[in-house]
């Protein structure tokens, strides 16, 4: 099947692409398989799977993809530490996980088990009794935990009305939930996606409350060590935002990716929505010479 070739700049118009999703091989609700359906059925080309912190799901969505006629990027969402900030960091790999990357997967498995016992420490004392078990059953699986299975926990318990509410009481940057500590610091997460052949794409970076300078100062540690994108669009966010985010971009010579981050169907963040990207002279990461083929390579 002929597969819908990519634009070589970003011109405004809609895209068929959406490089940041999470699959139940982490905190999502969908198995890798329908997720790629998902994304199938609402018209995207091009997709990557980005769980966090594992690839264990790739095998699987890379088969749906074939199926599907999708071109699939394997890819991660490695959690680092910033400053006393957690950071997420995108690995887009063409080549799968290899070198560093592979004992570097192994050491955030381990620190999401040993941040899962800490964190349901903490919430129990906030009056989340059997917090580790009840963030395993909101899991429904064997996988390492994150961040959102405790807060279903929270809403299920009834201590918290929504997700949203347990972040930004509990779990959230700087709340009792929020353990940074077992991460490994930006630069070598970083260095892990570059050792496996990958392009290091540092993950919506306006969600993390920074002023416009300590952005710029993320972002200048990020291309310091080697990293060479960042999310210029992330679901849903105003175009003058963008616009200067673009902006700061350019001036550290940084491509520019876009994601949904979908997790979960049912809410308004599903496969391939978001904002349009406005006309920017920030290249698309599609273009990096390490990615340039998907652009124009159809599936099997």
């Amino acid at each position: 099947m002929p597969m819908t070739a990519l634009p070589l700049r970003f011109e405004g118009e809609p895209i068929t692409i959406d490089l940041h999703m999470h699959s139940t091989a982490s905190d999502g609700t969908l198995p890798p398989a329908e997720v790629v359906a998902l994304c199938r059925a609402r018209g995207l080309s091009h997709m990557a799977l980005t769980d966090h912190d594992t690839m264990d799901g790739i095998a699987k969505a890379q088969a749906a993809a074939s199926r599907e006629g999708i071109q699939l990027i394997p890819g991660t969402e490695l959690s680092t530490q910033w400053r006393g900030c957690n950071i997420h960091v995108v690995g887009l790999l063409p080549e799968g996980p290899r070198g560093a990357l592979v004992p570097g997967l192994v050491a955030q498995a381990e620190a999401r088990e040993q941040r899962s016992w800490r964190i349901a420490e903490r919430l129990e004392k906030v009056g989340l009794s059997d917090a580790l078990a009840r963030a395993r059953e909101q899991a429904g699986s064997a996988r390492p935990l994150g961040r959102p299975d405790f807060a279903r926990a929270l809403v299920a318990a009834g201590l918290v009305p929504d997700i949203g509410t347990a972040f930004k009481k509990h779990l959230g940057n700087g709340k009792a939930g929020d353990i940074k500590a077992h991460w490994p610091f930006l630069s070598a997460a970083v260095a892990w996606i570059l050792d496996a052949g990958g392009v290091a794409v540092l993950a919506h970076p306006l969600r993390h409350g920074l002023t416009r300078r300590k952005r710029g100062l993320l972002l200048d540690d990020f291309a310091a060590a080697g990293g060479q994108a960042a999310e210029l669009v992330s679901g849903f966010q105003n175009p003058d935002v963008t616009r200067d985010l673009a902006r700061q971009l350019q001036e550290r010579d940084l491509y520019g990716s876009v994601g949904s981050d979908f997790h979960f169907p049912g809410g308004h963040l599903a496969p391939g929505s978001m904002s349009p990207v406005p006309r920017t002279a920030t290249p698309p990461v599609w273009i990096h010479p390490l990615l340039a083929g998907i652009a124009s390579t159809a599936a099997a």
